[in-house]
């Protein structure tokens, strides 16, 4: 019998998050905090385990609102800031754990590399920068963590390829743009699916509304919530009421079981 996986929505905005830095725009001063929205990231927890998805700039407050003791993993969709930028912030789990396991693609770990040359160069580590474990992942290999199969899902974000996963029933996906037919076969069965909705208007590297319901529709999740959104998709009461009923407007700390 497979254990239920509860995901916490640690942020579900878009690289700048909501409310955008000296912006007039009404739904960066909106009263309602589903309008305030942290750079996209997830929590996953089964039975002992619990492992987050992406790592950007919020990564500590993030963890601190969501009274996190312990992560036994992160992975990586890509390497854009807002998904790797708090990785530094590892180092308390790091010190009170020992080393941290990360999973994501070569290329990611190769960005990585330049970017935070300090904790990964060896001889030039910096004393107290934290150890990585590092686990190479393709959209071609599945692979275990916490005793579950994770199943990497391909998409494309603009000319960038990113990873999503699949974990029993529920497939996890952001910064998707466009995704080749044998890599949609990899979601239909799932009963919850996560994705991506930036805004209304077309955008070149992400789905905009309409591209995600579409996409929702094609691999027919029996629920979806959508995340990495934009402020100019609007106040959240405002586009729910614009949903099927299988789909909804996910929001920072809200928590779901599948």
């Amino acid at each position: 019998m497979k254990s239920r996986i509860k995901l916490t929505f640690l942020g579900t905005g878009t690289s700048q998050g909501i409310p955008v830095i000296a912006s007039s725009h009404p739904v960066c001063h909106s009263s309602d905090p589903r309008d305030t929205r942290l750079r996209v990231s997830v929590l996953l927890e089964w039975k002992d385990s619990k492992y987050v998805i992406d790592c950007g700039p919020d990564f500590r407050y993030q963890m601190l609102r969501a009274n996190c003791q312990r992560v036994d993993g992160v992975l990586f969709t890509h390497e854009h800031s807002d998904h790797t930028a708090g990785i530094d912030d590892i180092r308390p789990y790091y010190f009170k754990q020992g080393v941290m396991p990360f999973y994501a693609h070569k290329r990611v770990f190769e960005s990585l590399y330049q970017r935070f040359a300090y904790i990964f160069k060896e001889g030039e580590k910096y004393p107290g920068a934290p150890t990585i474990e590092e686990h190479h992942i393709d959209k071609d290999h599945s692979f275990i963590i916490g005793g579950k199969t994770v199943i990497p899902i391909e998409a494309w974000h603009y000319k960038i390829p990113v990873l999503g996963f699949r974990i029993d029933d529920l497939t996890y996906l952001t910064d998707v743009k466009t995704m080749d037919k044998e890599e949609r076969e990899k979601i239909k069965g799932s009963k919850v699916l996560v994705v991506n909705a930036l805004r209304e208007t077309e955008h070149h590297s992400h789905f905009n509304l309409k591209e995600a319901l579409e996409f929702i529709e094609d691999v027919n999740p029996e629920r979806a919530y959508l995340t990495h959104i934009s402020h100019l998709l609007g106040f959240h009461k405002e586009v729910e009421k614009k949903l099927p009923k299988n789909v909804f407007l996910a929001y920072d700390t809200l928590q779901i079981e599948i």
